[in-house]
């Protein structure tokens, strides 16, 4: 391109660079000549040189030109500080990315380039490199950029993010990564079936959650078995006083609309583990339903540590399940498994991310939650990625496996919470996250969203009340008639006597 008068070398430097393209003025480099433009060229290749890059002209391409992009572009700089992740020191100069992607393209037989319309001012650049260098055509096709509440999606913007800590890797569930948000439970034909729906539309689009979380429960239900877990924040106790004290074991299926996915052994005993939640709407006299298992009469409630104690008497003959409510429950033995588990707040607090925002302002830095609980013995055998869905509080991917600190033999499991694209989640039980905010592009836990909204509330409030005191009223409008009518009134009564309080009128 350099010896066919198309390129040619640049040491202007950037901000004056940028002023001459805004205002149209040619740089005075434009008309070197080819042997110097070759000898430049190849001390940048050579590292010898810093300050200079290569920069495209010719048919189209020069200071004249309405679209900006077109305004003599930068093709090749150097770069000797900065050491390649894989070919490290070797090569001192590199193309821009707008000379390397039609260049490329071209090399590699593609025959259509798909590119969203963010890039519409570049398809003519595109087109001129093709042509500059003499390389097969390639066809584009435009479409729109989907973009996700509360989502950043620039690899550039989500760099800042991983370079200061804000998230653990790129691998983060947070992030909208591939590895990402499969790490968070989206299945890939999930991926497959939203893309097809939102097909190649050049409409611009905000784009909130629930549906893609919609698609996937549809995908991960059928292949997640059910269990029971227990938070063990405030964890309370229930004692079957006419239960024996041994631990028993009977057969239930894993999935009860799944039989194929076979049994799993449910462990009774007469001392049991209840969330606070569920015990603390409790009421002596009255008739639960332990889950899977039968009713129960409570004949006592007492505080024991941050949780409650109670006791109730198993009824293994009453069969009427009907108007109970249902508990969840485990056996208070040494089997359970240990878990944590995982939810997920959005890392942006802007619904809409603009181009220029400073993330600072908008990061929400309390994201990431975690409840310590245990759980079924049966989950035990899971391995990372499998799919659980624990009742009552919703589905989950085993995420990682640490071991217990002083217990070889012994595994805590890090469970990934996995929003199903509802507004509510599936009961009372704790979740310190607000799955409906999530899914439709708010931020904030459940009680600092109350928080929020009563403080809202209360101000706006204030403000109404302080306009109501600052506003005066105005005089209620009066007809002309009804104003001649009051005249006549004042001038009739104007020469009688006043009445005495014993003839006044009642009231």
């Amino acid at each position: 391109m350099i010896k066919e008068g198309k390129a040619y070398c640049d040491d202007t430097p950037v901000e004056k660079l940028r002023k001459e393209r805004d205002e149209g003025i040619d740089s005075v480099n434009r008309n070197k000549t080819i042997e110097e433009n070759l000898k430049i060229f190849q001390e940048m290749c050579e590292g010898k040189v810093e300050t200079w890059c290569v920069r495209g002209k010719g048919e189209n391409c020069n200071m004249t030109n309405k679209n900006k992009c077109m305004r003599d572009p930068v093709f090749y700089r150097v770069n000797i500080k900065t050491e390649h992740h894989r070919t490290g020191k070797k090569y001192k100069a590199y193309p821009t990315y707008d000379f390397a992607c039609p260049v490329v393209d071209s090399m590699e037989g593609v025959t259509h380039c798909l590119r969203t319309n963010e890039y519409a001012d570049r398809i003519e650049m595109y087109k001129w490199v093709i042509k500059a260098t003499g390389m097969k055509e390639v066809n584009i096709y435009e479409y729109s950029r989907l973009n996700f509440v509360n989502t950043c999606l620039s690899k550039r913007k989500l760099q800042w993010f991983v370079d200061t800590k804000r998230v653990e890797s790129w691998e983060d569930p947070r992030f909208p990564t591939l590895r990402g948000i499969i790490r968070r439970g989206v299945q890939i034909e999930t991926l497959i079936e939203f893309m097809l729906e939102q097909g190649p539309s050049k409409n611009t689009n905000l784009q909130e959650w629930d549906k893609l979380w919609a698609i996937n429960k549809k995908y991960i239900d059928p292949k997640a078995g059910r269990y029971t877990a227990i938070s063990k924040e405030k964890i309370s106790t229930l004692e079957l006083t006419n239960f024996p004290h041994e631990l028993t074991a009977h057969m239930i299926p894993i999935h009860p609309q799944k039989l194929q996915l076979g049994n799993r052994v449910q462990f009774r005993y007469n001392h049991l583990y209840l969330e606070f939640e569920d015990a603390s709407g409790l009421k002596v006299d009255e008739k639960i339903t332990l889950m899977k298992w039968g009713n129960a009469l409570i004949t006592s409630i007492t505080p024991s540590g941050d949780g409650l104690a109670l006791k109730a008497t198993l009824m293994e003959e009453d069969k009427d399940f009907k108007n109970t409510k249902k508990i969840n429950w485990l056996p208070k033995c040494e089997h359970l498994a240990e878990v944590e588990f995982v939810e997920y707040d959005h890392l942006i607090n802007a619904k809409k991310i603009e181009e220029d925002m400073d993330f600072l302002t908008v990061l929400n830095e309390n994201s990431r939650f975690v409840t310590q609980a245990f759980a079924d013995p049966n989950i035990k055998n899971l391995q990372a990625s499998g799919l659980v869905q624990f009742e009552r509080r919703g589905y989950f991917i085993v995420d990682k496996v640490h071991r217990v600190d002083g217990d070889v033999g012994k595994r805590k499991m890090e469970m990934v919470y996995i929003p199903d694209g509802k507004s509510k989640t599936m009961s009372n039980l704790g979740t310190k996250v607000d799955v409906g905010l999530i899914a439709k592009g708010k931020t904030v836990g459940k009680e600092e969203e109350k928080k929020e909204d009563d403080s809202k509330k209360e101000d706006e409030n204030k403000e109404k009340v302080e306009k109501k005191k600052k506003t005066p009223r105005p005089p209620k409008p009066v007809s002309d008639k009804k104003e001649d009518e009051k005249e006549k009134i004042v001038e009739a009564h104007a020469h009688k006597e006043p009445l005495a309080e014993t003839d006044a009128p009642p009231g």
